[in-house]
């Protein structure tokens, strides 16, 4: 007999499930898009950028750890070594920022769990909203601490970040067409 899963062991597998799917779409990012970089960690086209989106949408708080985890190993280890500051405070902005729009659709949507009632405007202003929010918050910790580039940078992280967004959602709508439709019981 199946037993579903307890709230904990679901938890445990939704951050599990953003670790692995934002890890991957990082070294997607990384073979696909390297050249695209504008500076380093900032490109014109940012796939992980998607997977925040989607995994604080499908996961909620579960989702933002998850990328908090898995922003941590990719900035303390790849993107800033050196730079323990600059590590965590990009892992934070990078979790946050999406986290902050999954709250706020929440409250002004009344998203449900099952997203049914997110239409595709919903969506797109849920991606516009990631787009500003992760960046800002980027680039407010920059200009604390007196980067130079800020306006270029910002506005390509937001570009990037939009674009990523829409390249993760739109291969994940045409990979969800491909699978069979449920169909109903009789009865």
């Amino acid at each position: 007999m199946n037993r579903p899963a307890s709230p904990s062991n679901l938890n445990l597998y939704m951050v599990l499930g953003t670790i692995v799917l934002h890890g991957l779409m990082m070294v997607a990012n990384e073979v696909f898009f390297r050249r695209a970089e504008f500076l380093q960690g900032i490109g014109w086209i940012y796939l992980p950028a998607g997977t925040r989106l989607l995994c604080t949408l499908m996961f909620g708080r579960a989702g933002a750890i998850g990328l908090l985890i898995s922003g941590w190993f990719a900035c303390y280890w790849y993107y800033f070594p050196g730079d323990a500051l600059r590590a965590t405070t990009g892992t934070i902005a990078g979790a946050i920022g999406p986290y902050l729009v999954y709250l706020a659709a929440q409250s002004r949507y009344g998203l449900q769990a099952s997203l049914t009632n997110l239409t595709p405007q919903r969506l797109l202003l849920c991606a516009l909203g990631c787009s500003i929010a992760s960046p800002l918050l980027h680039h407010l910790w920059f200009s604390l601490h007196g980067d130079s580039a800020l306006l270029p940078g910002l506005l390509v992280m937001m570009t990037g970040d939009l674009l990523g967004t829409l390249i993760v959602l739109y291969t994940a709508k045409w990979l969800l067409s491909l699978l069979p439709m449920p169909q109903r019981r009789p009865g």
